[in-house]
């Protein structure tokens, strides 16, 4: 951590946030008319649109599986997204984003009632301030709940972090670069089962467990605003 970088000062952050406390949230479904489903959600500085399209028939037909569907995941943060202008096109963190975001949804899709097919969903980040691949993650969910594809829940991400040897909810941008820890969970909200997990940093236990105690409470957090999203689409379709 950069030694002229105060993270912490009199229990507060560099943005006035309590170490338990996330950034502002909002949420949206059904943005993209020409979308199966669509979803928006902003923590902060970072906002994310994911598109659902499917299920649909898989090509080329020797990735299908006969017995289930499969989700394919393009996690994409555009140009403009960050400080410095990045370069057009997929990216190798991009690609492993959107494997991870793939294993995450997987788990809460009834992917057996669609075998043979694909169910492709797109997150576009359109602007970084840390948090990425969980906002997108929570995007991706709405987006899913509003095609109207069968899931065993809701997926919700958030992650927590330690910044001056303290555990903290919610990293930002500055906070993710001169910290000490990174922990982006994703977890279904109706069961517990918690279905991504990663870690940057080193840590000990104690401070592993408060970190993800602060990470599940913050998930229930954004299923909130997450199901406020899906309920006043589909309050405005009745």
């Amino acid at each position: 951590m950069s030694e002229d970088k105060e993270l912490l000062k009199d229990g507060k952050r560099i943005d006035g946030r309590a170490k338990d406390e996330l950034r502002d949230m909002e949420a949206e479904a059904g943005i993209l008319k020409r979308a199966d489903g669509s979803g928006y959600f902003r923590m902060g500085g970072t906002e994310v649109i994911a598109s659902v399209f499917g299920p649909r028939e898989l090509h080329p037909k020797h990735k299908q599986k006969p017995q289930r569907g499969i989700i394919q995941c393009r996690y994409n943060l555009a140009p403009f997204s960050v400080d410095d202008r990045k370069r057009p096109g997929p990216s190798r963190r991009g690609k492993e984003i959107g494997k991870v975001a793939e294993g995450a949804l997987s788990s809460i899709v009834f992917l057996e009632e669609f075998p043979t097919a694909t169910i492709d969903v797109y997150m576009e980040v359109i602007s970084a301030d840390a948090g990425t691949r969980c906002v997108a993650l929570n995007a991706g969910a709405i987006a899913l709940a509003d095609a109207g594809i069968p899931m065993k829940g809701l997926i919700s991400s958030c992650a927590a972090g330690k910044i001056e040897d303290t555990p903290v909810l919610d990293l930002k941008g500055e906070e993710d670069k001169d910290g000490q820890v990174d922990l982006p969970i994703a977890m279904n909200i109706e069961t517990g089962e918690i279905t991504l997990l990663q870690m940057d940093g080193m840590t000990d236990i104690d401070e592993m467990d408060k970190m993800l105690d602060l990470a599940i409470d913050g998930c229930e957090k954004v299923a909130e605003k997450q199901r406020e999203a899906l309920m006043e689409t589909f309050g405005d379709k009745k």
